[in-house]
């Protein structure tokens, strides 16, 4: 796909498709740097930002175990049932 740079001011800008945009899951920041005489886009936040703050809530909750039989693998049928 093909574009233009466009006077913005004293800068330079482009438009980027919406299209190209919703294929990224760029966000409204971005991060720009240069590699190989190429100008790279990439987003500014990583894809899991908050995680750390969340499992902390989460632990403090108590919300952060896994059910007993899904600890041990086991159901209660298999406990009762199954024989080894």
């Amino acid at each position: 796909m093909r574009g233009r740079i466009i006077r913005i001011g004293n800068s330079r800008g482009i438009r980027i498709p919406k299209i190209l945009l919703e294929q990224t899951m760029l966000g409204e920041e971005i991060e720009l740097k240069v590699e190989d005489n190429q100008i790279v886009i990439s987003s500014a936040t990583s894809p899991r930002q908050g995680w750390g703050e969340a499992f902390k809530a989460m632990a403090e909750q108590k919300d952060d175990q896994l059910p007993e039989q899904e600890m041990t693998g086991q159901t209660p049928w298999d406990q009762s049932e199954w024989q080894w």
